[in-house]
C-alpha cells in the first residue's frame, strides 16, 4: 500500500479500538496507550501513560477530565516555536513537564513539506530524543503521563510505535492505535482538519495509511538492528529497555 493510502473503513464504529478514545474537552485524539497484549502474552498496563493531541485548547472541562486521571507528567514534542505560539493550558493540572522536540533544530522550516519527508526527518532525530523521552517515564513519580505534539499523530505516534514494540507489542496492533487517529481528528468523514504550525500558518491534517508507521520502525530497525538495541545504544543503557517492560507490562 503506497504511503499516502488511507486505511479502508466501514464508519468509526469499525475502526479498531474506537472505545479507547478519551472525551477531554478542548483536547483532539486523547486516549490511553494501555491494553495492548504482547506477543508473549503480558498486557500493557492502562493508566500510566496517555496520548493526544496540544493542550492550547484545553477547557476548564478538559482540565477536570485530566485531572482525574492523576497526571504527574506532561511531555511535549513540539518545537520550541509551537509552544510559544500554542502554549499548553495546564492551570489547574499539578504536573511537571518535560520538552523533547521529535524533529530537527530547524524543523520549523520543514512544515508543509509531504508526511514521508517529515517521517523520515523524525527518524532521524529520533537518536537524539527517543532515549531520553522513553528514559523520562522511567524515572520515580513519573507515571501516569501524558505524550503529545501537535495534532497527537505523526511524532507522538512514532513515539509510541517505539515504546509499544519494545514492549513486545505485535506491529498489526501497533499500526491499529495509529490508524485510531484518523477517527480521534475527525478526519474520516474525507474533511481536513486545520492546526497552526509552528510559523502561525493554518495548514491541514489529513487521513494516513498504515505505511507512513511501519516504514518509520522499518527504517529504525534497519538502521539499528532492533529497538531494544537502538534504545540501549542511543542513552537508555542496557537497563532502560528492561525497565519499561517492569513498569509497563503486567502479566495476562
Amino acid at each position: 500500500m503506497d504511503l499516502t493510502d488511507p486505511p479502508v473503513t466501514g464508519g468509526p464504529a469499525a475502526v479498531p479500538g474506537a472505545h479507547r478514545l478519551l472525551d477531554i474537552p478542548g483536547v483532539r485524539n486523547a486516549r490511553d496507550v494501555g491494553g495492548f497484549r504482547t506477543t508473549d502474552g503480558a498486557r500493557v498496563r492502562t493508566g500510566l501513560l496517555y496520548r493526544s493531541g496540544w493542550l492550547a485548547e484545553l477547557t476548564p472541562e478538559g482540565t477536570r477530565a485530566l485531572a482525574k486521571l492523576g497526571l504527574r507528567t506532561v511531555l511535549d514534542l513540539r518545537d520550541p516555536a509551537e509552544m510559544l505560539v500554542r502554549p499548553d493550558r495546564l492551570d489547574g493540572l499539578d504536573v511537571s513537564t518535560a520538552h523533547h522536540p521529535l524533529l530537527p533544530q530547524d524543523g520549523a522550516d520543514h512544515y508543509g513539506e509531504p508526511l514521508q519527508e517529515a517521517y523520515r526527518l523524525i527518524t532521524d532525530a529520533a537518536a537524539g530524543t527517543l532515549p531520553a523521552l522513553l528514559g523520562r517515564l522511567t524515572e520515580p513519580e513519573a507515571l501516569p503521563a501524558l505524550l503529545h505534539c501537535a495534532v497527537g499523530r505523526d511524532r507522538t505516534g512514532i513515539a509510541v510505535a517505539v515504546l509499544l514494540s519494545v514492549l513486545g507489542v505485535p506491529d498489526e496492533d501497533i499500526v491499529d492505535d495509529y490508524l485510531l487517529s484518523n477517527l480521534g481528528l475527525g478526519l474520516l468523514d474525507g474533511v481536513p482538519q486545520e492546526y497552526l504550525d509552528a510559523n502561525g500558518v493554518v495548514r491541514f491534517t489529513e487521513i494516513v495509511g498504515p505505511g507512513l508507521i511501519t516504514g518509520a520502525l522499518a527504517a529504525l530497525r534497519e538502521r539499528h538492528g532492533s529497538l531494544p538495541a537502538f534504545l540501549a545504544a542511543a542513552g537508555l543503557g542496557e537497563e532502560g529497555p528492561a525497565r519499561l517492560r517492569e513498569l509497563f507490562l503486567e502479566p495476562a
